[in-house]
């Protein structure tokens, strides 16, 4: 139940981060932030995709730990 959660919170934050960094590249044009925003969007939705993601044995690594 615990994991469920964590990897909802954190793709909301990864939505959150791709769409700040779209409304701040609007406003201000490209700078620094917006590209540490897309890539801590990224990073978090890799995270999510190594936990989600099942191996070569067909278990996804959330699932393991359920057990």
């Amino acid at each position: 139940m615990a994991s469920g959660t964590t990897l909802s919170i954190l793709m909301l934050a990864a939505i959150a981060m791709v769409l700040g960094a779209g409304l701040l590249w609007r406003r201000r044009g490209a700078s620094k932030q917006v590209w540490l925003m897309l890539v801590l969007g990224a990073v978090l939705i890799a995270n999510v995709a190594i936990w989600v993601v099942p191996s070569a044995d067909g278990t996804a690594p959330v699932r393991q730990e359920l057990r």
